[in-house]
């Protein structure tokens, strides 16, 4: 076992180019239960500085590897099992790295169903199969011997059908031939979509794809899935193609033929194992595969998305009025104070007849509560309330905010129990309130499904997915980090180290006590040891604690390293915090030890210049064109939108009109580009140009060249 794990190690290390001994010690690192975040953050002498993106890729590769080994182990034991391993098939099986080797190998000695060929081996026909593939005797001659009614086998043709369809499972089985004929697959393989008779009218969406085909190798990530969808649909049937002709010379490679009858029989044996075995297989597989790789290109571009979205600009500890807008049932309106605190609650009608009274209202609870900025909601009356909240002049900021996500948390558990006596449409717009607050803080509650930013999102691969997003919201959270004594249970269950058990424990130890006055105080909250305080301690932030450091990202294992500089320094802790100089002046090598390097004592310098620094931008107000619904468009129009979602095939943009336009990837930039994200990403503000309006399908194709 130790052995296959120093085998797995170096493979991750060769395939990924890293340092076989550091890719050993990060795996011994995950096995002892490190996050990554800790290790990218905390461990980079052992790790050789890898981000978390390596980091990553280090674990996916290794999980992957591992999976390879235990199939590996569980062939060997069948095969010893039933006494059919032999030294030169263990060697193949060893060797094998991928999935698909291992399963060739052993696919001839896999327990069979009851096949063709499983049956004409039944029979007795194996020795003529053999034969026949020797290409040595006269078909008709051979197989007169093996004709035995009892058998099923009537005449010569029954025999040699027989024969042929063993010669048939034979070829199809071979390891080399299967391989070679993956790789033609891989190359040449071609998609072939057309619409299924009779639905071109009611599958009309699917119109681009009724008759379709494009190479398998070629095939964006986002058509496959499309066309898949339309397959799923009922629309489209979807096929992949590659000639007979060079998947028959791939055969007669390994089973070269003679230009006589039994050749014939050999060749007719190829063409039926082709078309009913290897064809349908090759074909699975391949779908399989382009799948698996269209659900890995959709889900990165999600994530990429989704940290865009979550990394957005706080606007910071403000208090808020944020407004969910609707038309005939109001606006629910709610009030809350610098931490996201709900003060007050009501509703407004500016769009039933009722403006005078809504102005009112607005302005009392402005007045009231000290409101420094007004949000809205970007739904339906969005742009409408927007306006008659602006032309109020108030004085306050008004922003739009997204909205996506907010009525699914306002039904979720998380919100019934923060909220119970309110109504829906009230804890939405909390969310929405909140959301421009703390974009992060806020969209932990809510399933990043949901948030309104992927590409095929209900097409790929559910726990794929569900494992990417997780590993995104973990990284934006560490790298943000939290203040213990104000995040929410959702938001700390996202910090390394700590489980929603733990994170539970965590709020309701702060409830007890009043809060936390040190980091100390977290090995005190149940379900917290050693192991999980090292992971989380240096992401957790207490501002009001005695100690600065609490209030930084040092982590406490480094407090005496900096104790240790400031009495070099001449000062305190504090006074170095506060002349982050004074440190700078210090020979860092003197504080260098066996776990601790030059990486470790940099990032204290940083930390201590900028304690607690949050990484994300500063908050900028926006304001949409005088706009509010696709009518009011023109081509030529030039309009201020910012940036939605991103996707392989361009981005779409909100200008404020209720409806999304579509920055096709040819119209992001005047040089040719791989991908939208060279470009753009979500969130950021762009000046678009209008290049068509269609009302009808309700669709704006925008332009940034």
């Amino acid at each position: 076992m130790k052995g296959e794990k120093v085998d797995i190690c170096r493979i991750v290390s060769s395939e990924l180019a890293l340092n076989q001994s550091k890719v050993s010690a990060v795996m011994a690192l995950m096995n002892e239960g490190a996050t990554i975040p800790f290790i990218a953050r905390y461990r980079k002498e052992v790790s050789g500085g890898m981000d978390e993106v390596i980091l990553t890729s280090l674990r996916d590769s290794w999980h992957r590897h591992e999976a390879v080994a235990k199939r590996r182990s569980a062939i060997i034991a069948s095969l010893e099992e039933r006494e059919l391993l032999t030294d030169q098939l263990k060697n193949r099986l060893e060797k094998a790295s991928v999935l698909a080797e291992l399963e060739d190998i052993y696919l001839p000695f896999r327990p069979k169903r009851r096949t063709r060929a499983v049956k004409a081996m039944e029979a007795g026909l194996g020795p003529l199969a053999e034969e026949i593939l020797k290409q040595q005797g006269e078909p008709g001659r051979l197989a007169a011997a093996y004709i035995d009614a009892e058998k099923g086998i009537a005449d010569v043709e029954a025999a040699l059908a027989g024969a042929r369809d063993i010669i048939a499972e034979k070829v199809t089985q071979d390891a080399q031939v299967r391989s070679c004929v993956r790789n033609l697959y891989m190359r040449t393989g071609v998609f072939v979509c057309k619409v299924i008779k009779g639905k071109e009218k009611e599958g009309a969406r699917y119109r681009d794809w009724f008759d379709w085909s494009e190479k398998v190798s070629q095939a964006p990530s986002h058509r496959v899935l499309a066309m898949r969808r339309g397959e799923r649909d009922l629309f489209l049937n979807l096929s992949v193609q590659v000639d007979q002709e060079s998947v028959l010379r791939i055969m007669k490679r390994s089973f070269p033929l003679q230009g006589n009858s039994a050749g014939e029989q050999v060749m007719e044996a190829m063409k039926d194992g082709f078309k009913r075995l290897l064809g349908p297989q090759m074909e699975t597989e391949i779908r399989l595969w382009s799948k698996e790789k269209a659900d890995r290109d959709a889900i990165s571009v999600f994530t990429v998305n989704l940290r865009e979205l979550l990394m957005a600009a706080p606007l910071g500890e403000k208090a808020v009025m944020a407004v969910d807008p609707g038309f005939r049932t109001g606006c629910k309106t709610v009030c809350l104070d610098r931490n996201g605190k709900l003060l007050e609650h009501t509703s407004i009608f500016p769009h039933t007849g009722k403006a005078e009274k809504a102005a009112s209202e607005v302005n009392r609870l402005i007045q009231k509560h000290g409101i420094q900025c007004i949000a809205v909601g970007n739904g339906t009356a969005g742009r409408e309330t927007e306006a008659f909240i602006r032309k109020l002049n108030t004085g306050v900021p008004v922003v739009m905010v997204n909205e996506s996500g907010a009525s699914i948390y306002s039904a979720s558990e998380i919100a019934r129990k923060e909220f119970p006596e309110l109504d829906l449409t009230v804890r939405g717009a909390v969310s929405i309130g909140r959301r421009l607050q703390d974009p992060l803080a806020e969209l932990v509650k809510i399933d990043p499904g949901s948030v309104g930013v992927g590409q095929y999102q209900h097409d790929v691969d559910k726990k794929m997915l569900k494992a990417a997003l997780d590993d995104t919201v973990e990284s934006c959270v560490n790298s943000v980090g939290v203040n213990l004594n104000t995040a929410s249970a959702e938001l700390l269950r996202r910090v390394a180290g700590i489980s929603p058990a733990r994170a539970a424990s965590m709020v309701s130890y702060r409830e007890e006590k009043g809060g936390f006055s040190s980091r100390s105080q977290i090995l005190s909250v149940p379900g917290i040891g050693p192991s999980a305080f090292e992971q989380c301690a240096g992401f957790l932030r207490i501002p009001e604690a005695a100690n600065p450091l609490d209030s930084s990202a040092v982590h406490p294992e480094s407090y005496c390293v900096v104790e240790e500089m400031a009495a070099d320094a001449g000062t305190t802790v504090t006074g170095l915090m506060e002349k982050p100089e004074l440190a700078k002046r210090l020979d860092l090598n003197n504080y260098i030890t066996e776990t601790r390097g030059l990486p470790t004592l940099n990032d204290i310098l940083d930390e201590l210049e900028k304690p607690g620094r949050d990484p994300r931008s500063s908050f900028e107000i926006f304001s949409f064109a005088d706009i509010h619904t696709i009518d009011d468009l023109e081509e030529g129009m030039k309009v201020p939108g910012i940036v939605t979602n991103v996707t392989d095939f361009g981005a779409f943009v909100d200008i404020g009109v209720h409806t999304d336009g579509l920055v096709h990837v040819s119209k992001l930039s005047r040089k040719w580009i791989k991908h939208p994200s060279e470009v753009v990403h979500a969130g950021q503000r762009v000046n678009v140009t209008v290049t068509g309006v269609d009302l009808e399908r309700k669709r704006i194709s925008l332009s940034m060249i």
